[in-house]
């Protein structure tokens, strides 16, 4: 009989562990009953725990431990609003023009509602670069790309017929430098604009585009998000703390292995060799570099197979940062064989294939979620288990 050490991920803990050990235990006898199952627990003995109860984390009104001020409601709502725009930059431009309804052909004497607005974004792309000064990015372009996808947009003609040229030179400047800044965030810039910066850009490229100039007595138009933020602005306020406690223990696993992780090496390896060969590792996420690190460090001839399963090794690897081994130093020649799952869509998960082409094998993987569920969604799927079975003996 095979004996398959399971080893966990990040976060995970006590009951939830048990739960899902029993989940993968009983699909893993159906597909292959000549298996038992035995989980490797380190995250009880070797976890990351806040061990000063959240000492360091600021409390929920922005104040800790007596000193500071706690945040302003509408810099939080502003906040919230801006974090919906860097998701999708055109959220405003469609919710103008919702209840316009569907508009029949423009008659020929006519100028497109649009057109204006079209004619400035056409003239400020020539002159991109001159926005991304004002937003003070390292990398040039991003403004370009930003104004491009304007022009290209329906729902900037769509827009254009519900509200005034005004409203609408400021509402597509909003989705111009939320889709700029998204851009530039999403490629790593090291240089972001303040709120303020960004709203500064944000008035004057909305005056180029027939909006008020900047100085002008009227306010801007109220911001057409105004339903969400107020939800916003309080969950805003709240999920520091709360997502810190819900969160640590999966980013705070990574850390404390990385800084001090041979007592978990120690703890999969003694599990190893208490058990009957042969024995299969499988690993999820973390537990796949613990167990490639184990693996690594010491022979364990125990071990016929090592399969991971979304994990981060290669990429650990590839970086220089896997405890065990430095690149571009190979596998030792003990090592065994590695059959490492990916689902496509899981942005924690990497090949290993190209790194360690006489060991690794890559098994692409879909669970048809998205990422985050992705990264989670492998237990559930009967591919696995029959991909598994085939493998086991």
């Amino acid at each position: 009989m095979t004996t398959v050490v399971f080893v966990h991920g990040t976060g995970v803990r006590e009951p939830a562990l048990t739960a899902l050990v029993a989940h993968v235990g009983e699909a893993l006898r159906r597909a292959a009953p000549h298996t038992r199952l035995i989980p490797c627990d380190w995250g009880t003995a070797h976890g990351a725990v806040l061990a000063a109860g959240g000492a360091s984390i600021p409390t929920d009104d922005g104040r800790h431990r007596g000193l500071g001020t706690p945040p302003d409601a509408a810099e939080e709502a502003g906040a919230a609003t801006w974090e919906l725009l860097y998701t999708d930059p055109f959220v405003e431009l469609r919710q103008a023009s919702a209840g316009s309804g569907p508009s029949g052909p423009v008659p020929p004497h006519e100028v497109p509602a649009d057109a204006a607005i079209r004619r400035r974004l056409a003239e400020l792309h020539m002159q991109s670069a001159e926005l991304d000064g004002a937003l003070q990015l390292t990398a040039v372009g991003r403004s370009g790309g930003a104004l491009r996808a304007l022009l290209d947009a329906p729902e900037l003609v769509d827009a254009a017929r519900a509200v005034d040229p005004v409203a609408l030179a400021e509402l597509t400047a909003r989705a111009a430098i939320a889709h700029i800044i998204a851009d530039a965030s999403e490629a790593g810039d090291p240089l972001i604009p303040t709120a303020s910066g960004r709203d500064a850009a944000v008035t004057a490229l909305a005056g180029r585009l027939g909006g008020r100039l900047p100085g002008s007595d009227r306010g801007p138009t109220r911001l057409l998000l105004r339903a969400a933020v107020p939800l916003a602005s309080r969950m805003a306020v709240r999920r520091r703390s709360a997502i810190t406690h819900a969160t640590h223990p999966a980013a705070g696993d990574i850390m404390r292995y990385l800084a001090a992780g041979a007592g978990h090496r120690v703890h999969l390896a003694d599990l190893v060799l208490a058990q009957s060969p042969p024995v299969v590792l499988l690993c999820h996420s973390l537990g796949g570099v613990i167990a490639v690190d184990t693996l690594v460090e010491r022979p364990l001839p125990h071990v016929e197979l090592l399969v991971t399963v979304g994990s981060q090794a290669p990429f650990l690897y590839e970086t220089d940062a896997l405890p065990s081994l430095r690149y571009p130093k190979p596998l030792p020649s003990w090592f065994p064989t590695w059959l490492n799952i990916y689902d496509p869509r899981d942005l924690l998960a990497f090949v290993a294939k190209p790194l360690f082409p006489d060991h690794a094998t890559d098994h692409p993987l879909s669970s048809g979620e998205p990422f985050p569920q992705s990264h989670s969604a492998y237990w559930s799927n009967p591919e696995l288990y029959d991909t598994l079975a085939a493998r086991l003996r």
